[in-house]
Formats: C-alpha cells, sequence, structure tokens
C-alpha cells in the first residue's frame, strides 16, 4: 500500500509549485489552541481569489503564497516557545485523554515548510511525534470515539493531506510506462508526517470494513440489499469506470460472507459469481485485487464443486492474450480452482482448459511456461491428469516437445523433460504411439512447407519469364501454372 502511495507522488516538483505547499495554518482559532496559531480550514472563501490568481500561472506562485500567508495570518519567523509538545497521553487521567486527543489534534493542523530542511527542525519533530502519539492512541483506544473527536481527525487529515500534487513532466511519464517499477520514487519532502496521517486514514478503513462486515451479520433483512448494491459496484467498475479503490476490501468482505453461505447455494449466488466475481478478471488492474478475487472464486468451488466448469469456462473466456504477468496469476488461479476440482467437472472442462495450457506451454515468455509446467506438481492435479491421459497427452505434447528441442530457458526445458517423463510412465505404449503420429505430422508438416516453397519458386520463376516478354499473365491457383490471357 505504502509504494502505490509512494509512486503517486511527484517525482520532480518544480520549486515555484513546492512554494504553493510551503508554510501555512487556518483561520479558525480552536478554544483548545494554547501555543498562539490559528488552526482548521473554515476560511475557503477568503482563499478563492487567491486561488484563482494561481491558476494564471506559475510565475505568480510568489503573489500566491503571499496571499495565502496574509489571509491565513501566518508568522514566518515562528518564535521557539509558542509551539509546544503537549503532554502525554500515559501522563494524564482517563477523563483528560479525550480533551488532550482533540489538542493534539489541533497542534498537528498547523502546517510547516517541508522544502526547507533547515526551518522549524524542533517544531516539525514535535509535530511528529504528536502524529506517532495519535496513531498509538487511537489503535489501542478502548473507547468510543465521540462525534467532536472524529470531525477534529477529518479537519486534521484533510489539512495535512488536501494539498496540491503535479505533475512530472511528459518524458518522465514516457519513462514510467516502461520502467515503473525500477526507477525510483522521488520522495514528497512532507512524506515523513504524510505517512503518519495516511496510518490514521488506513485504521479507518478497516474499521469500515468491519462495520460492514458486522451490519451484514446483524441485519439478515438488509442482506439481499448490501449484496445488490456490491453487484452494483462491481459492475460499475466492470464495464464503464474501471476506477475504485474498495474493491479489494469489498472482495475481503465478500469472501467471509461466501464462507457462511448455507448448501445447496442460492440461484442468486450462483448467479452472482457468473455475473460479478468472474468479469471482475476483465479490468487491467486485476493485480490490485486479484488475490481477494481468487479467494472468493475458491471459495464457490469449494461450496460446490459442480462450478468448478463454470468457473473455468469463465476463466478462459478472460483470459488475457499479450500481458504475460497477468496471464502468471490466471495459472496460479487456475491451479487453486483445480485442486478443488473432482473428476467429473475436470472432464467437461479439460479440453478447452488444456488447449489454452498448451498455447501457455508454447509461450516465449519464461515465467508463463514455467508456471504451467508447475501444474505437473501439484498431486491432485496430476492425478486427473492421468486418469485422461489419451485426451490430454495429443493436446500437450507438440508444444512439450518444442519446450524440449528449442526454448531458451533452462528452468522451462527441465520442467518439460519431468512432465515428458510422468506421461512416459503413466502408460509408456500410448506415450509411443503419440510420438509416432507427432512424428508423422511433423514429417507432412515438412513436405507440405517444401512443396509449398516450391510453387512459389516456379511461379516467381515463370512470372519472370512472361514479364519481359511483356504479355498479361493469368494464375490458375489449383495449377500453379501460368497462361496468357485472352
Amino acid at each position: 500500500m505504502i509504494k502505490q502511495i509512494l509512486n503517486r507522488f511527484p517525482r520532480k516538483p518544480s520549486k515555484s509549485v513546492e512554494s504553493q505547499e510551503g508554510e501555512g495554518t487556518s483561520t479558525s482559532s480552536s478554544p483548545a489552541n494554547s501555543s498562539g496559531y490559528n488552526y482548521g480550514s473554515s476560511n475557503a472563501s477568503s482563499l478563492s481569489a487567491a486561488d484563482s490568481n494561481s491558476s494564471l500561472g506559475l510565475n505568480h506562485c510568489d503573489t500566491f503564497v503571499q496571499a495565502v500567508n496574509s489571509k491565513l495570518n501566518l508568522n514566518e519567523s515562528m518564535s521557539a516557545s509558542s509551539y509546544v509538545a503537549l503532554s502525554s497521553f500515559r501522563d494524564v487521567p482517563n477523563s483528560e485523554r479525550q480533551n488532550l486527543f482533540i489538542r493534539k489534534l489541533q497542534m498537528c493542523c498547523v502546517l510547516f515548510d517541508y522544502t526547507d530542511r533547515s526551518k522549524n527542525l524542533r517544531e516539525k519533530e514535535i509535530k511528529r511525534q504528536t502524529l506517532v502519539e495519535l496513531v498509538d492512541y487511537v489503535s489501542s483506544a478502548n473507547g468510543k470515539f465521540t462525534e467532536i473527536m472524529m470531525q477534529e481527525i477529518v479537519k486534521m487529515v484533510s489539512i495535512n493531506l488536501f494539498r496540491t500534487l503535479t505533475s512530472p513532466p511528459r518524458e518522465n511519464k514516457i519513462l514510467e510506462a516502461f520502467d515503473l517499477e525500477e526507477e525510483e520514487p522521488s520522495m514528497d519532502p512532507a512524506w515523513p508526517y504524510l505517512q503518519i496521517v495516511y496510518e490514521l486514514l488506513l485504521r479507518e478503513r478497516d474499521y469500515l470494513k468491519t462495520v460492514l462486515h458486522r451490519i451484514y451479520g446483524k441485519f439478515m433483512v438488509h442482506r439481499p440489499f448490501i449484496r445488490k448494491a456490491i453487484n452494483n459496484i462491481f459492475c460499475l467498475f466492470i464495464f464503464q469506470t474501471e476506477k475504485h479503490n474498495g474493491i479489494a476490501e469489498l472482495l475481503e468482505i465478500l469472501g467471509s460472507i461466501i464462507n457462511g453461505f448455507a448448501l445447496p447455494l442460492k440461484e442468486e449466488h450462483k448467479m452472482f459469481l457468473v455475473r460479478a466475481f468472474l468479469p471482475l478478471h476483465k479490468p487491467k488492474c486485476v493485480p490490485m485485487y486479484h488475490q481477494q478475487l481468487s479467494y472468493c472464486i475458491t471459495q464457490f468451488v469449494e461450496k460446490d464443486c459442480k462450478l468448478a466448469d463454470t468457473v473455468i469456462r469463465g476463466l478462459l473466456k478472460y483470459w488475457p492474450i499479450t500481458n504475460s504477468s497477468k496471464e502468471v496469476l490466471f495459472l496460479g488461479e487456475l491451479e487453486e480452482v483445480l485442486e478443488a476440482t473432482q473428476s467429473a467437472e475436470f472432464q467437461r472442462c479439460m479440453v478447452p482448459m488444456f488447449r489454452q495450457i498448451n498455447r501457455c506451454l508454447c509461450s516465449s515468455h519464461f515465467q508463463v511456461a514455467e508456471r504451467a509446467l508447475f501444474l505437473w506438481n501439484n498431486d491432485h492435479i496430476q492425478t486427473l491428469i492421468k486418469q485422461n491421459h489419451k485426451i490430454i497427452l495429443p493436446i500437450v505434447l507438440p508444444a512439450l516437445e518444442e519446450n524440449a528441442r528449442n526454448h531458451w530457458n533452462q528452468a522451462v526445458q527441465s520442467l518439460t523433460m519431468n512432465v515428458r517423463k510422468i506421461f512416459s510412465d503413466t502408460d509408456p505404449a500410448f506415450y509411443e504411439e503419440c510420438m509416432h503420429k507427432f512424428q508423422e505430422d511433423e514429417a507432412r508438416g515438412k513436405d507440405l512447407k517444401s512443396k509449398r516453397e516450391a510453387t512459389w519458386k516456379r511461379l516467381e520463376e515463370m512470372a519472370a519469364m512472361r514479364v519481359a516478354s511483356n504479355e498479361p499473365v493469368l494464375v490458375s491457383p489449383r495449377t500453379a501454372s501460368l497462361s496468357p490471357s485472352p
């Protein structure tokens, strides 16, 4: 999660834009404020004029900062005694901790110029320590948070996180598209403080998941409505926006819900699988929530093994063609589903499934071929394959032979030899029969290729002779002969 957040920060912010993210405070003074600073962000209208001036261009950033400072009564020359650390939660009685919590939140509403590392060092460290104390208090507090406390939390988070972000230059975006993982992320100057504020938000997301799950568990009458609402979110995400920050969390909730489904499964639940869960394999961003999605899919198959055929055919429908990393994820999920698949369901879908596995075995991307070969390392899957080897071996044998002869990766070649040995040991006579047929087909293919090349060569020679005499030529594809036009 932190890496994903880091990647969204600007790589090389310009000095003029950084100045907009500099020192600033808010306008309304709180009764709990004893440090002499203004907290909060209530005077939005007074800032709108200055903000509109900033839209004229980066050349007016200095004017914008001065306008903000004047509106917020910002004192750039902070005195060392005006911003002091408050008492620790352990040093005050329980009855005073809520008030202290609010005062610490208001204290953290003060913003500093983090682009200048030599400025306000003591005050910045006090703020960082205070943020750490707040996170610890939220994670360990047993009591309930009052409405005032929640308002102050939202206020503090908003002031610290809602700020101007800059996009990297266009050439940097192009580089990111090709080398996003290996390029060093540029750290926001305020990140040591923003990171702690984000931790506070992450705990809020955990609470939201818990609340929704408990509502689903306590209020049975609302369960269909909740499932329908989640289904609508999934459909909007899959077929329209492909943008939603909570898909993984919703799938985590649904994973525990599916685990509690009564048997036999209702038709509504099966339709939920077909219309919501399987299409979630379609979006490009599926790696962000694939682990949770795979768990939900496997839960369905473990609940009702007859759904294995439906699930596997759904995977084949959305199987990626050019995205190798996504293909590796699909192969991993396929293995998990096959572990819960019985022989009857396996036989229904094994032909289209192993045709796709055959294409994966032929992949020049070694991770795809390697992950496909790993399926034979699973004891349950290997048993199913052995039981149906007379159908599966003719499908995958050409890919196995091609890998054994020509694949560039040594690990893929080694795994291929192991798979060939499994088939050979299972039924030596049938393996030799398939090999003989493969060799005949290979020889026939070579003959056809040589005949085709000879035909084209003859056509080229005859065409060259006719062109030399400037005569129009008709080509008969069946006889591969040339004749003058009438």
